[in-house]
């Protein structure tokens, strides 16, 4: 997974042609540690995708833009645009993360 670290960066990535993920979260989060255990053998499954994340301490104003209330929260976007966003309350297990995928 790619940090992405400013503004600049994150409008760059969200304009890709290409649809692309991000998680949203943050250091203190247990649920995001949660998270990390799980995430990148569905990064192999997904690897159609680029995936990048997010420190929303580091970044607040786009968490709020993308009104990320909670975290870890995955967005997907394309050409500008957010396609879907899973929730924090929906993210805490890998069933309900691929569950999300496959909709998309």
């Amino acid at each position: 997974m790619k940090p992405i670290n400013t503004e600049e960066n994150y409008r760059s990535t969200i304009e890709q042609d290409q649809p692309v993920i991000i998680k949203f979260h943050a250091d203190w989060c247990p649920d995001c540690r949660r998270m990390d255990m799980f995430i990148d053998d569905i990064m192999a499954d997904y690897n159609q995708y680029q995936w990048f994340d997010i420190n929303r301490d580091e970044l607040p104003s786009i968490a709020e833009e993308q009104q990320v209330m909670g975290i870890p929260s995955l967005l997907v976007f394309k050409n500008g645009e957010k396609l879907a966003h899973l929730h924090s309350a929906n993210a805490k297990t890998p069933e309900q993360v691929r569950e999300f995928l496959s909709s998309l």
